[in-house]
C-alpha cells in the first residue's frame, strides 16, 4: 500500500495524539541503543579484518634462553633456527626480532626497561609464509626441536581463531540486541498508533460519511509516524555521539597497547547516520498497516 512522504494536511487535533507525545522520546531511546548496538558491530566487524589480514600467513618462533646464555649460544641457536626456516619451502621471510622489541612487548605487563632487564627473555623469530598451508608445521617443529633445542613454533592461527569466535559470539548478541530494538520499536508504533485511533475514532467517523477512504486516513497516520521517528531517531544519534566518543577516549587511555583499537570508517559512519532514516520508514509503514487493519474491524 504506497504512502505519500510529502502529506501535509492533517484532519485530526494532534495536540491530543499520543503519537506526538510519546513516539519522539520512545524513538530516541531505541536509536540511542541501535547506534551503540550497530556501532559495536561494525568496529568488532572491522577488529576482526584487520587481525585475519595482519596475522594470517605468519608465525612465531620462540627459543627460551639457555643458561649458558652469556657465551653467546643463545644467538648461535637463533642462528641455527634462521638457517632451517629459510631453507623450508613456503617460507617467503624469517627475521630474529630485536630483545629490545621483546622488551616493548612486555612493557605494559611487566614495566619499563629496568624491570624486564633481568629476566631470560625469549629469543623470537618473526616468520612469513607464502600462504597459509603452504607449510607443514608439525615437520618444521620437529626439525627445530631436533636442531635447536628449547625452539617452538607458535602458531598465530590458533589463538587467533578463538578471538574471532569470541568476536563472532559478541556480535551475535548485539545483532539480537538490534532485533529486539526493532521489534520494540514495532510494538511501540502499533500501540501509539491504536491509542491515536481510539482518541480521533469521532473524527474517522465523521471522514468516513464524507466519503474519505481508509487509504486517505492511513496515510495522514503514515506520514505522521514518519516525521515524528525522524525527529526521534536524530535526537538519539545525537546523544548516541557523545557516548561513542567517550567510549573511544576510555579505551585509549585505559591502554592501547592491551586492548584492540575498535575504529569506524567514514562507510561505518554513514550507516549510522542513516540508521534513523531506517526506523523512521519502519514506523511510517508499521503506522499505516496498523491503521488499515484496525479500521478493516472497527469500522
Amino acid at each position: 500500500m504506497p504512502f505519500s512522504l510529502f502529506t501535509r494536511r492533517y484532519d485530526f487535533a494532534n495536540d491530543r495524539d499520543a503519537l506526538r507525545h510519546f513516539l519522539p522520546w520512545l524513538i530516541a531511546f531505541m536509536v540511542y541503543l541501535a547506534v551503540l548496538a550497530l556501532a559495536g558491530v561494525l568496529a568488532l566487524n572491522e577488529t576482526a579484518g584487520r587481525w585475519n589480514r595482519g596475522v594470517a600467513g605468519t608465525l612465531t618462533v620462540q627459543i627460551l634462553a639457555g643458561p649458558d646464555a652469556i657465551q653467546g649460544n643463545d644467538e648461535a641457536r637463533v642462528k641455527a633456527a634462521l638457517g632451517i626456516l629459510r631453507a623450508t619451502p613456503g617460507i617467503v621471510r624469517a627475521e630474529a626480532i630485536a630483545d629490545s622489541a621483546t622488551a616493548a612487548l612486555l612493557e605494559p605487563w611487566l614495566g619499563g626497561a629496568g624491570a624486564i632487564a633481568d629476566l631470560p627473555l625469549p629469543k623470537l623469530i618473526d616468520v612469513e609464509m607464502a600462504s597459509e598451508g603452504s607449510v607443514d608445521l608439525q615437520a618444521l617443529s620437529r626439525r627445530l626441536t631436533a636442531a635447536v633445542p628449547g625452539a617452538s613454533i607458535d602458531d598465530h592461527r590458533i589463538w587467533l581463531e578463538r578471538l574471532l569466535r569470541l568476536i563472532g559470539t559478541v556480535k551475535a548478541i548485539a545483532l539480537a540486541v538490534l532485533a529486539l530494538i526493532g521489534i520494540a520499536t514495532v510494538g511501540t508504533v502499533i500501540f501509539t498508533t491504536r491509542t491515536g485511533l481510539a482518541i480521533h475514532r469521532e473524527a474517522i467517523e465523521v471522514l468516513h460519511l464524507i466519503g474519505a477512504q481508509d487509504t486517505y486516513i492511513a496515510r495522514q497516520f503514515a506520514h505522521r509516524a514518519l516525521m515524528l521517528g525522524l525527529k526521534g531517531g536524530y535526537a538519539g544519534l545525537v546523544l548516541a555521539l557523545p557516548t561513542l566518543l567517550m567510549a573511544g577516549i576510555f579505551a585509549h587511555y585505559l591502554g592501547a597497547s592491551v586492548l584492540p583499537q575498535l575504529s569506524l570508517g567514514p562507510a561505518h559512519w554513514m550507516a549510522l547516520a542513516i540508521l534513523p532514516i531506517g526506523v523512521a520508514l519502519i514506523a511510517m509503514a508499521t503506522a499505516g498497516v496498523t491503521v488499515m487493519r484496525t479500521l478493516a474491524r472497527l469500522l
